[in-house]
């Protein structure tokens, strides 16, 4: 039952990054040691990120799923997959096949995303197969079909170059899509006609290379668009000859956003700058001034994501945008596009084979019978589903009513980052068979499974991802699955041979999966009475496993026309629409649909943090992508925590209707007024309350159905801290939550001075607070610890505890218990964990409570990179450093991937001495 696998290499493999939608070309040596950037991969061109750049470092055997468990108990694949197979059939004999759902992620590769979804929609019949993409890009791909036909993403990163005004809506690239964003940099000090307008309620890092930041309302950026629109069209900086020949629907949609007076917050008079300004929330000379850039400019490309999509009105906004570019005839041209960014390495390649539940395989779609029956025909599918199903917040109701009772979890932790993740926790565990498929044993998602199915992860795996500009790279695995696991192509394929459909799913090898694809995508297309589809990779179609193995990194479509694929969709004006027109989309703006009130008056933000990926199943293996930000965090305006008494590192309560968190308090004006940022990543493993997805409601856009995670009313208050500790030991403690309100969990690599690094152990600290009295929570957590010898100090006076395990003299476990959040630098401590014998120094350090030497104490790392902390950056400022080159040259902070260059500005503004004062200083020491 073992599915076939390449060769493992006996030198270095090339594969593509498992992280975000950039698709990075990755190195991997034989020894497994570190990682490089692949230097011929045209998307990243040899660049990685500081996550990239460690990947090594997360492959260990730590945490992983190594069998299959049914009801908790290890099992064996047969039972597993049987027991499986019989609960799906016996739903569809008992409730019929929608009852029974699926849902799958961006990091499932192409191969086991067309498997999933034949199995579903084309076999079971049911339709009820999403995906966690609908969370971060079915705004941009119902806005793309709306107005070209198709999802058709019509640029690529070579556009980036090319292009003389960048314009940056709802995305901070700089931390989300680093690679990308140093092309952004570059390209700007190439190119001196480069402008760059950064549109964003936030100040992000990505606005270190703007020329204007657009700090508009939350959800308004319809009514910018809608009135760039008019802007253009009342000014005669339309492109009329390109509307003509090419568009449909142009007057309407001007008309549209001219009369945008019926909003019901926010009224024009006139559609005047001066309205855009009120309702945006900016001043009218900012408004003014992208009007005339965007309208002056002929290369224009507008580089959208999350904070576009993650709406309840997202589709509207994409075609917003996507109108003014229609409007100017800014399409199909190098430098010029909407440009809709994907989250996920395999985004893409789910849109490609249908993972949406209102999608059918290779871009068909349910809507045109004809696709439905070419379809049946190519599967000779028995039960193929003809309508729609549930997209993703629907599905996850669906099985709180019971209508839904059998579902099978993919690759992803949605009881983290759906909305009202509690609410869904419930629902799963009433439900009658929930199924998980993943690599990692321990999730949120996983501790509510009745079957667990462990899943081969990165560099295991084996297919094909598509990143955001339609490049095909595959994934190879350079190393063996660990325990039992298996691709998640192999466990659906024998899932199905099990249901009876044993000849349509006899695949040996990913190749064959990959072929029948391609074929997929060539059958019935632009051939005789047959309409062009836009995706078709017709020229892979019949791949050998030696030619699949050596795909090099291709944009589709590859075909008899574009045999070496191709860059730009759209250069000739034609469109996949019926008439082969582009429509422009008619549409009021809306802003969000929930509402601050005296109870909720902030508005909650959420997204990515520069160095964590996701729900943290695989950043959060390695120490060094939790140096830079440690813990779940609040960003907030000073005037808010001012108006909240909240000080700088406090923890703070944020609740609403659905439930609450408690994270640190970081105030910044990056935030505007009335609206706070909280990341999206951590989960229950790492953290007590951590978890934004129990505060974000399940509004959704009617069109897409993706939730509207970027504006969620909360309200905040300060967490009445009576003390502050931290916890280091050896192994993970199992009643923490009983004895403490907060804890933040940050794993870290012990050093066994052996070669093997998978299975190197870890260490655990976390950060600690409460509310009870510190002399019993003090006694409450020395019971965690193990025994050994007790290095113990206490000061009466003060209220701090500090207690030190030894044992052979080595540091088994420490902890620390201050009234007053005081605590001794961490990196220190894990370091002597790593001794293997301590120093009378280091006994002595341990009561003294600190490492008496500066120099181990980086401070605060900045650069992940090269960890770097903040401590070293203002010593080396204070010295005379200046600018970031120098800062590089000296420390290398910064010379990698670069993400932390913003950070790296803003300490020189801070600290650098001034260069009369340092003149000065430099004359009294000649």
């Amino acid at each position: 039952m073992s599915p076939a696998m390449n060769s493992l290499p006996n030198e270095t493999c090339k594969t593509t990054c498992p992280y975000c939608g950039v698709g990075c070309g990755v190195q991997m040596p034989k020894d497994l040691s570190k990682v490089s950037g692949l230097k011929s991969h045209p998307s990243s061109l040899g660049k990685l990120c500081v996550k990239g750049s460690s990947l090594h470092e997360t492959l260990s055997i730590q945490g992983r799923l190594l069998n299959p468990k049914v009801h908790g108990q290890d099992s064996d694949w047969e039972h597993a997959l049987t027991t499986v197979a019989n609960k799906i059939q016996q739903v569809v004999k008992d409730h019929g096949p929608n009852a029974i759902a699926f849902y799958g992620s961006g990091q499932l590769l192409t191969e086991d995303y067309y498997v999933a979804n034949k199995l579903m929609k084309g076999f079971i019949g049911s339709a009820n197969m999403d995906t966690n993409s609908r969370l971060c890009m079915s705004s941009a791909v119902s806005a793309y079909k709306r107005a070209f036909g198709s999802d058709t993403v019509p640029v690529c990163y070579d556009d980036i170059e090319a292009t003389n005004l960048l314009i940056i809506i709802g995305a901070n690239p700089a931390w989300a899509h680093p690679i990308l964003y140093q092309r952004m940099v570059v390209a700007k000090k190439d190119n001196p006609h480069l402008r760059v307008v950064v549109i964003d309620p936030r100040k992000t890092a990505s606005c270190d290379i703007a020329d204007l930041h657009l700090p508009i309302r939350s959800g308004s950026d319809a009514y910018l668009f809608n009135g760039l629109l008019t802007y253009l069209a009342d000014n005669g900086h339309c492109d009329q000859d390109y509307i003509d020949r090419h568009t449909d629907g142009f007057e309407h949609a001007v008309q549209q956003a001219r009369d945008d007076c019926s909003s019901n917050s926010a009224p024009f008079d006139n559609n005047s700058l001066a309205d855009i300004a009120r309702v945006c929330d900016v001043p009218e000379v900012d408004i003014a001034q992208f009007f005339d850039w965007f309208s002056q400019t002929e290369k224009t490309l507008s580089f959208y994501s999350q904070g576009i999509n993650q709406s309840s009105s997202g589709t509207d906004k994409c075609n917003a945008i996507i109108n003014c570019h229609l409007a100017t005839g800014r399409i199909g041209k190098p430098g010029a596009g909407p440009f809709s960014i994907t989250g996920q390495p395999n985004a893409m390649g789910g849109r490609e084979v249908g993972g949406l539940s209102n999608q059918l395989a290779c871009r068909m779609h349910f809507e045109k019978s004809e696709d439905v029956d070419r379809l049946t025909r190519y599967w000779n599918a028995p039960n193929i589903a003809t309508e729609n199903g549930l997209k993703a917040v629907d599905m996850f109701d669906a099985v709180e009513r019971g209508d839904i009772k059998f579902i099978w979890i993919m690759s992803t932790n949605p009881l983290v980052s759906m909305p009202e993740a509690d609410r869904l926790k419930a629902a799963l565990l009433k439900c009658e068979m929930v199924v998980v498929s993943d690599c990692l044993e321990k999730t949120d998602t996983t501790a509510v499974a009745d079957v667990l199915l462990p899943a081969a992860s990165w560099g295991e795996k084996n297919g094909t991802v598509t990143n955001s500009e339609r490049r095909i790279s595959r994934q190879r695995n350079f190393m063996p699955a660990m325990g039992n696991a298996k691709p998640d192509w192999w466990i659906i394929s024998q899932v199905a041979r099990k249901l009876g459909h044993t000849d349509a799913f006899n695949y040996q090898h990913p190749y064959q999966i990959f072929n029948e694809h391609a074929g997929l995508s060539a059958f019935e297309n632009g051939c005789e009475n047959f309409p062009a589809r836009d995706f078709d990779i017709s020229g892979l179609a019949n791949l050998d496993e030696r030619t699949y193995n050596d795909l090099q990194p291709i944009q589709w479509p590859v075909n008899k026309k574009y045999p070496h694929g191709r860059q730009r969709f759209f250069a000739d004006g034609k469109f996949f629409t019926d008439n082969q027109r582009a429509q422009f989309i008619g549409l009021s703006a809306q802003l969000p649909a929930a509402k601050t009130t005296p109870e909720l008056p902030l508005i909650m933000n959420t997204g990515r943090i520069r160095d964590q990926w996701h729900t943290m199943t695989r950043t959060g293996k390695t120490d060094r992508l939790l140096q830079h930000i440690p813990e779940p965090f609040v960003d907030i305006h000073p005037d808010d925590a001012t108006q909240y008494a909240l000080q700088q590192d406090d923890l703070a309560v944020i609740n609403n209707d659905n439930g609450k968190i408690i994270v640190r308090v970081k105030i910044t004006k990056s935030q505007t007024h009335g609206n706070i940022f909280v990341p999206m990543h951590w989960t229950s493993e790492f953290a007590s309350k951590g978890r934004m997805g129990v505060l974000v409601n399940s509004i959704t856009c009617p069109l897409s159905g993706q939730p509207e995670n970027k504006h969620t009313p909360v309200a905040i208050k300060k967490y009445p801290s009576q003390w502050f500790g931290f916890l280091m030991l050896s192994e993970q403690p199992k009643a923490l939550s009983s004895i403490c309100d907060y804890w933040a969990h940050v794993p870290f690599d012990i050093n066994n001075h052996e070669e093997d690094n998978l299975n190197s152990p870890q260490g655990h600290y976390y950060e600690l607070s409460g509310k009870q009295n510190i002399t019993l929570a003090y006694q409450e957590l020395k019971r965690l610890l193990p025994d050994g010898e007790a290095l113990i100090f206490t000061d009466v006076g003060s209220g701090t505890h500090r207690i030190a395990i030894v044992k052979d003299n080595r540091l088994l476990a420490s902890l620390f218990i201050s009234p007053q959040f005081d605590l001794p630098n961490r990196r220190w401590l894990s370091q002597i964990f790593n001794s293997q014998k301590l120093t009378d120094f280091q006994r002595r350090a341990l009561l003294a409570g600190r490492e008496g030497s500066a120099a181990s104490d980086p401070g605060t790392i900045i650069c992940s990179c090269f960890q770097i902390g903040d401590k070293q950056i203002k010593a080396a400022i204070e010295a005379g450093i200046n600018n970031t080159d120098q800062l590089g040259e000296q420390l290398k902070c910064g010379t990698n991937c670069g993400s932390c260059v913003p950070e790296l500005k803003s300490l020189i503004e801070q600290f650098a001495v001034p260069a009369k004062a340092l003149a000065t200083a430099l004359e009294c020491v000649n």
